[in-house]
């Protein structure tokens, strides 16, 4: 029987930057300061006109070949790509996205729409895919494009999410690395963090382009609307639960994980999830001052950015817990190789 495990992991940020004293300029009741207090974020990068969730898989991809040289691309079996801001309605993203990386025609595609989540859900994936035996290298590509439906009078959303693609292999081994899953899902939750317009169910007229008109392609992909506070509560009573179902998932305490590496929501949430879970600030990674949320991206983001901090070490065991819009929640032990 096969395992898995967390080979590599890459990110591309767009070259777009919106710094604290930009959104000042543009609020001018908030100061820098007082806007990185509230916040814990300096900048983010936002895509460029046009540029698309799959252009921003694409980038991280391209880092990910260059930044690994001795891997064949030609040995990915299986490419799954995650994002809100599907390409079309058809095809799928990552049937583009396999014909842009020039891989082996041999090679399974399938997209994820999954929004905060969706690093471990798309996690979870991979491992099914190659614990059964029906791949041995799986491309997981994660981007979102949070700025392309964010209202540019928006204060707190424009100040909170960044745009970024990211990339992890994960491959087949004898070694363990990526343990047993714990799901969740409470639809009740999913009119606090929706963005309502733009695809089936409720496209745009003619009324949302005149009531829209000035802004940037008049919000032609849905506008996000977001309750704060719901969102905050359903991720303090939630997530506590997850990190205690996870831990038993995989037969562990919790003085045995290493590092902690959530879904990076926002400030506010994540200090004070450390505080309700009592884990250490040691052991407790947090990275989004110079990116923000960037939603499905934000757990591989911080990974790469601890190991290169040199605060993963082999034989590590992390703790991944990615929670929101939907709600749903997903979590799983890594252990680091």
């Amino acid at each position: 029987m096969s395992y898995s495990i967390i080979k590599n992991i890459s990110y591309h940020l767009p070259s777009e930057i919106i710094e604290n004293k930009d959104l000042a300029q543009l609020f001018p009741k908030n100061s820098e300061e007082t806007i990185y207090k509230s916040f814990g974020i300096k900048k983010r990068h936002i895509r460029l006109p046009n540029q698309t969730g799959s252009d921003l898989a694409f980038k991280a991809a391209e880092c990910f070949f260059e930044e690994n040289l001795d891997f064949d691309k030609s040995k990915i079996d299986f490419l799954i790509f995650c994002t809100e801001g599907l390409d079309y309605k058809a095809p799928t993203s990552s049937s583009v996205l396999h014909y842009r990386l020039g891989l082996n025609e041999n090679c399974g595609c399938i997209d994820m729409p999954m929004g905060c989540a969706g690093y471990v859900y798309g996690l979870s994936l991979a491992n099914a895919m190659i614990v059964s035996g029906n791949a041995t290298n799986v491309l997981l590509l994660v981007s979102d494009i949070p700025s392309s439906v964010i209202h540019s009078q928006d204060f707190d959303l424009r100040c909170i999410f960044g745009d970024a693609g990211a990339a992890t292999l994960i491959q087949a081994s004898e070694v363990k690395g990526i343990g047993s899953f714990v799901f969740g899902n409470d639809g009740e939750g999913a009119k606090n963090l929706i963005v309502e317009r733009g695809s089936t169910r409720s496209p745009i007229d003619r009324e949302w382009i005149e009531l829209y008109q000035n802004e940037p392609g008049y919000l032609a992909h849905g506008k996000m609307e977001m309750n704060g506070l719901e969102i905050a509560r359903f991720s303090l009573q939630r997530v506590p639960k997850l990190l205690e179902e996870t831990l038993k998932k995989n037969n562990l305490t919790f003085d045995e994980i290493d590092l902690f590496v959530f879904h990076q929501a926002s400030k506010f949430i994540l200090s004070a999830l450390k505080r309700k879970c009592k884990i250490p600030k040691e052991k407790f990674y947090e990275f989004y001052e110079n990116v923000g949320n960037t939603v499905s991206c934000s757990i591989p983001i911080a990974l790469k950015n601890a190991q290169l901090e040199g605060k993963l070490k082999k034989g590590d065991k992390l703790m991944l817990l990615g929670f929101g819009v939907g709600y749903t929640w997903g979590g799983t032990i890594v252990e680091w190789v």
